[in-house]
């Protein structure tokens, strides 16, 4: 993986982790995934071990929650 992807449900909290996220690492280090409005990606943000969202998947493969915003039974409803 060449970039981090960061995984949130849209929220205010998720929105203004977002831009906390891309302004430390860049915009063209991370791939943004709205899974409230991308749902297929959900079963993709589990499987690499998202709990909850806000939610950083790094380079590497760890996944860092930030805040929480959202479970990711709350976000699939």
């Amino acid at each position: 993986m060449t970039k981090s992807i960061f995984y949130h449900a849209g929220c205010p909290v998720c929105i203004s982790a977002e831009n906390d996220i891309v302004e430390l690492i860049g915009a063209d280090n991370v791939e943004v995934v709205n899974i409230g409005t991308d749902r297929n990606r959900i079963p993709e943000a589990e499987k690499a071990g998202v709990n909850s969202v806000p939610a950083l998947l790094s380079t590497n493969g760890n996944v860092l929650h930030i805040n929480f915003g959202a479970s990711m039974g709350d976000v699939k409803g």
